[in-house]
This record gives structure tokens, C-alpha cells and sequence, in this order.
């Protein structure tokens, strides 16, 4: 593919969509409403819910604050037929750093529940890890060019477009031709498929939502457990992200992902977030739920 096809953006639509859905209503001055897509789906996406949540905390912040971490905690499944209200909580509004609190309430119950904190720009010691040696997305298949004949046999669920566009770096456990188990990783690139506004806010919340894709591989990958071939019930528990420089989520980013642990049907993966001339950008945690049905 030539170099001026493979900076066509497929996805813009979807990627319009999904700023929409990121634009949230204001109803109050710390209550914000946001909808879901509307599709089949029997729950919300989790990394929908944590962008909307990360939007309303800044939507009551300077825009000079930049947020450099949220901690979050998955407690009920959203419901996609019905509108997320988002109640922001002041916490603090001091010298250098803001705090902010969200919860996330359908049908009357909490079903998510953000902690989120802004910081002024300031100098300071600097430096990170590198980034892993790997081949450039362009060398890579798309995603559906990745399931070839699987795509009719896992059917929505692996072929529904999303706004995201995913490369995969290591073979995907729903993919892989070798069965068994292998190293506890996962390595996509990934961008916004389209290009987005330049606000900073908005490249952030589209990290963090796509943040919640492909992370938990690393740990199926471990055990020889494929997604679409084995009966895996899984959700995301709770998610904690730092941001550590400016990025662009319509640019290129490798998302390095590990395991360090599995167990009592649960599992934990970190991952890097790096910018494609090598800049550490964001690290994640994520531990979730992963029930494997005999």
C-alpha cells in the first residue's frame, strides 16, 4: 500500500461519532449527560463510560490544568438503551493541582466512579523508559484484514468498524493459528481513525478510551485462552491511567501490554502508551474479571 493510501482515514464517520459522544450535555453546573451508540451491545463499553466521566471532570477545570491521572472503578454494567449522568464533585482547587470526583448513575445507581487530578504545567526531572523495537503499523494488516476466513465464524463481536484503528504488533489470541499458551503480552498500534480537534482534552479522552481495548489479551494470552474460540466471561474492574506528555491520538501510538498476574478469576495487565517517534506518553493498570467456562 502506498504511503499516500495509508494515510487515508477509513474511519472518520465513526471517529465523528464518537467525538459526539464525547461532547457531553451540560443539564447542571457539575451534572453532564452523555448517551451511547446505538447498537446491540447488552452493556456500555468500559472505555466509553471512563471518557465520558474523564470529560465532565475536565468540562469544570481551567483548560491550562492538563490532567495527568484519573483512578477508576467499574461497579455496575451500563446500560446502552438509556442516558449516563455524570455528577462531578469539586474536591479541591488548590495552587498547582485540582481534584475531581465522578460518578457515573443510571436508573438510579452508581454504575461508575472516576477520581481525577489537573496539574499546571511545571519543570522538573524528566526521563522513561524506551520503547520497544517493533514493526511500523504501515508493515502491518488492518484489523479485519487480520481475521481473513475467522470473520464470519466470531461474526459482530471482532467484525462491527470502530473508530479506533488497531494493528497488531504480537498475533492476537482470537486470531492465532498456534494454540497453546505464550508470553503474558499484547502489543497493537493504535489511532483515532480520522483526524480530530485540537483540543487536548479530547486527544486524552480518546486515549482513555481506547485504552480499555485489548489490554486484558495479555493475560488470555498466558493461559492459551482466545476470545470467540474459548467461553470467556470478561469486564473490566478497575482502571487507573497516568499521563506523562502531550500526544495526538490521531497519530500513531503503540500500546505495550503486560501481565504479572492472574488469579481468583481475575487479572491484572500494565501498559505503556508510546508516541511514534518513542516518547513514553501514558502508562495504564487494569485488573479484570475473567471467568473461563469449561
Amino acid at each position: 500500500m502506498s504511503e499516500a493510501a495509508e494515510s487515508v482515514h477509513h474511519g472518520q464517520p465513526l471517529l465523528d461519532r464518537l467525538v459526539k459522544l464525547l461532547d457531553l450535555e451540560r443539564i447542571e453546573e457539575n451534572i453532564f449527560r452523555g448517551v451511547s451508540p446505538k447498537s446491540s451491545s447488552v452493556r456500555v463499553f468500559g472505555g466509553q463510560v471512563a471518557g465520558q466521566a474523564l470529560v465532565a471532570a475536565g468540562r469544570t477545570v481551567p483548560p491550562e490544568r492538563k490532567v495527568h491521572s484519573l483512578h477508576a472503578y467499574f461497579i455496575r454494567p451500563g446500560d446502552p438503551t438509556v442516558p449516563i449522568v455524570y455528577d462531578v464533585d469539586r474536591i479541591r482547587d488548590g495552587r498547582s493541582f485540582t481534584t475531581r470526583r465522578v460518578v457515573a448513575i443510571q436508573h438510579g445507581k452508581a454504575i461508575f466512579a472516576l477520581s481525577a487530578s489537573f496539574q499546571v504545567t511545571e519543570p522538573g526531572l524528566d526521563h522513561a523508559e524506551p520503547m520497544p523495537k517493533v514493526p511500523d503499523p504501515e508493515t502491518l494488516p488492518t484489523r479485519l484484514e487480520s481475521l481473513g476466513e475467522l470473520a464470519e465464524k466470531l461474526g459482530r463481536m471482532a467484525t462491527t468498524p470502530r473508530p479506533i484503528d488497531i494493528r497488531y504488533v504480537t498475533e492476537p489470541p482470537w486470531v492465532s493459528r498456534q494454540r497453546g499458551a505464550r508470553d503474558a503480552r499484547s502489543q497493537v498500534w493504535m489511532r483515532a481513525d480520522g483526524r480530530l480537534p485540537d483540543e487536548a482534552l479530547l486527544h486524552v479522552c480518546v486515549l482513555t478510551y481506547a485504552s480499555d481495548m485489548t489490554l486484558l489479551d495479555a493475560v488470555l494470552a498466558r493461559h492459551g485462552v482466545y476470545w470467540g474460540f474459548d467461553k470467556v466471561l470478561g469486564a473490566s474492574l478497575d482502571h487507573a491511567l497516568w499521563f506523562h506528555r502531550p500526544f495526538r491520538a490521531d497519530e500513531w501510538f503503540l500500546y505495550d501490554c503486560v501481565s504479572p498476574s492472574a488469579s481468583n478469576a481475575r487479572g491484572l495487565a500494565t501498559g505503556r502508551f508510546f508516541s511514534r517517534d518513542g516518547q513514553l506518553i501514558a502508562t495504564v493498570v487494569q485488573e479484570g474479571l475473567l471467568r473461563v467456562l469449561p
